[in-house]
């Protein structure tokens, strides 16, 4: 790897990404893995994943290194969305505010709801008996 240039991370429900950015061709790595590898069948995921890329089309002259654990595929997938978009507005400052209007540099805060005594889940109630 190349001198790392810039380095961001992005969030999503327990998921962590950190980005490191160098000079290259344009590819995109996740764990050791290409993003087809990455997220196999699931072209939802791949489409959030380079959702940054459509927006801002400088990515051949960089390499994006990804770092990603916890969580699900999901919410992983929307924490790598978060950090590119997070390395793309350090990078190139005019497309930061199309980055904004898009809300990819928003932290989604939902998190998974914590359980309350007295109940099988967050919400659910144990079944009624009136007798």
């Amino acid at each position: 790897m190349n001198g790392v240039s810039y380095v961001a991370a992005g969030r999503r429900k327990k998921a962590v990404a950190r980005i490191k950015v160098s000079d290259g061709s344009g590819k995109i790595v996740i764990n050791n893995r290409s993003v087809d590898e990455y997220f196999g069948g699931l072209e939802r995921l791949k489409k959030v994943v380079l959702k940054p890329f459509n927006i801002w089309d400088g990515v051949k002259s960089y390499d994006f290194y990804v770092n990603v654990g916890g969580g699900g595929v999901s919410g992983q997938a929307g924490a790598i969305s978060h950090g590119l978009a997070r390395t793309i507005s350090k990078l190139n400052e005019p497309s930061k505010a199309l980055l904004k209007k898009e809300g990819l540099l928003t932290r989604d805060s939902r998190m998974v709801e914590r359980k309350k005594f007295g109940r099988p889940k967050a919400r659910k109630r144990f079944q009624f008996s009136k007798r």
